[in-house]
């Protein structure tokens, strides 16, 4: 047994309130289940108010799943220690100027008949044409997962190529419109990759769930490109599947329901608002038991929903669909190839007798006159060479303080910073690199 959680629950018996049995058995299951998600807390009384949420959804889980009549249940999935305003602050994050946006007229624009038939059923997993699971984290990026998704899905159907995109070079660099982890619009975002002449891929500019400045550098990797998107007439399911028949579709939805938050299998049919706070992907449709249903890609991670894909209810008798998932719908066009691939970088050059390695950064060790007589490399690619000569900063960290020797964000104070020293060799300099909990300015 994980040590943490047997002295949870000692800690937990030791209260009268826990004696019944029915408290006992949640104490149990919740034991359980941190163990499997590998769940710990930084008191016993976060564990204890924990314990609390997690009875509360389990309440919500039992009542909904002993109903019947429901064609999807709920489980305890990883967020059942979220209650629903901690969840909904979290795991959304489509931009609020979606409103605005659905003020143009969408109604009477016409979209090009791609497939005289539209066949019963499509699922464009089973074409390669959809990456895995994404998860956006503690972070508002949804509208940057479900643009990639879609950008990524019709550049499979185009190219024949499967590549997955980076979501934080959108979280980084698309700043005209779109606001990082605090929300956006895949519509800004698509606009941003046709504006750049491409976007890099997920493996060249990882996902860090959380705003960084832009990496100028991996912004000029244009590895794909899209030519244009298109927007699907608002309030036209009839459009909308004929769009989805062709590639997978960004749409926006009312994801903030707590059925939603603990959704775990079956065709989700409310209840839920029009109100659109999240953005998901469609990557296909079908029907079961004469219910029909959309195959909906989140960014939550495999460990939500049916390995983290929801079937939501198609022609539910509301022009505006379940959710509102047929208001705010939209997809990249591409007909052009893709740019040639990038020549692999090459070294560092400092002046023209001296170089670094591929990523690393030239940094001064003596100078006279403005003039550099001896170079040492960083490690860190776009590094903030410190002057004592020895150590370097990450760019994100550009502060350097070489009495404690650690990197800071801001001047001033940092809380709960903790260091290390990546291995240095012979004619390197040392990188600090600080792990941040929160910042006093």
């Amino acid at each position: 047994m994980n040590s943490n959680c047997a002295l949870f629950v000692a800690f937990l018996l030791s209260y009268l309130f826990l004696f019944s049995s029915s408290s006992s058995e949640i104490a149990h299951l919740f034991e359980t289940w941190c163990q499997q998600h590998g769940k710990t807390y930084a008191s016993q009384e976060e564990k204890l108010f924990r314990l609390k949420v997690f009875q509360d959804n389990y309440d919500f889980v039992t009542e909904h799943n002993s109903q019947g009549n429901s064609s999807y249940t709920l489980s305890l999935n990883a967020f059942a220690d979220l209650t629903h305003h901690e969840f909904k602050a979290s795991r959304l994050g489509l931009s609020s100027a979606a409103s605005a946006s659905l003020n143009v007229d969408r109604s009477n624009r016409q979209i090009p008949d791609f497939v005289a038939d539209v066949p019963a059923s499509v699922d464009w997993r089973k074409n390669g044409a959809v990456t895995q699971v994404k998860d956006q984290g503690n972070c508002g990026a949804c509208w940057s997962f479900s643009a990639t998704g879609a950008i990524e899905g019709i550049n499979k159907i185009v190219t024949g190529s499967l590549v997955s995109l980076s979501e934080q070079e959108l979280v980084d660099c698309d700043k005209s419109y779109n606001n990082g982890c605090e929300g956006g619009i895949m519509d800004y975002a698509f606009q941003f990759v046709i504006d750049n002449h491409g976007i890099d891929t997920e493996e060249d500019y990882p996902y860090q769930g959380r705003d960084r400045s832009c990496n100028k550098e991996k912004l000029k990797r244009h590895v794909v490109t899209i030519d244009g998107y298109v927007d699907v007439p608002q309030n036209n399911e009839k459009e909308l599947l004929k769009a989805v028949a062709n590639q997978p579709v960004s749409v926006g939805i009312c994801g903030s329901e707590r059925a939603f938050q603990l959704y775990s299998k079956g065709i989700f049919t409310g209840p839920c608002s029009t109100s659109l706070d999240h953005a998901v992907l469609i990557v296909g449709y079908g029907s079961e038991n004469g219910v029909d249903y959309w195959i909906v890609k989140n960014s939550w991670g495999s460990y939500w929903g049916m390995d983290g894909y929801m079937h939501m209810q198609r022609n539910s008798g509301s022009s505006r669909g379940l959710c509102g998932i047929n208001m705010l719908a939209s997809y990249p066009k591409k007909t052009s190839p893709n740019p040639p691939p990038p020549a692999p970088p090459g070294p560092t050059r400092c002046d023209l007798f001296t170089h670094c390695g591929e990523g690393e950064t030239c940094c001064c060790v003596h100078h006279i006159f403005g003039i550099c007589l001896s170079w040492k490399c960083c490690e860190l690619d776009s590094a903030v060479c410190c002057k004592d000569g020895r150590h370097c900063c990450p760019r994100d960290y550009p502060v350097c303080d070489t009495t404690r020797n650690i990197c800071l964000k801001h001047y001033g104070n940092a809380t709960r910073i903790e260091k290390f020293a990546k291995n240095s060799s012979s004619g390197k300099f040392r990188s600090w690199s600080s792990l941040l909990e929160g910042w006093i300015l």
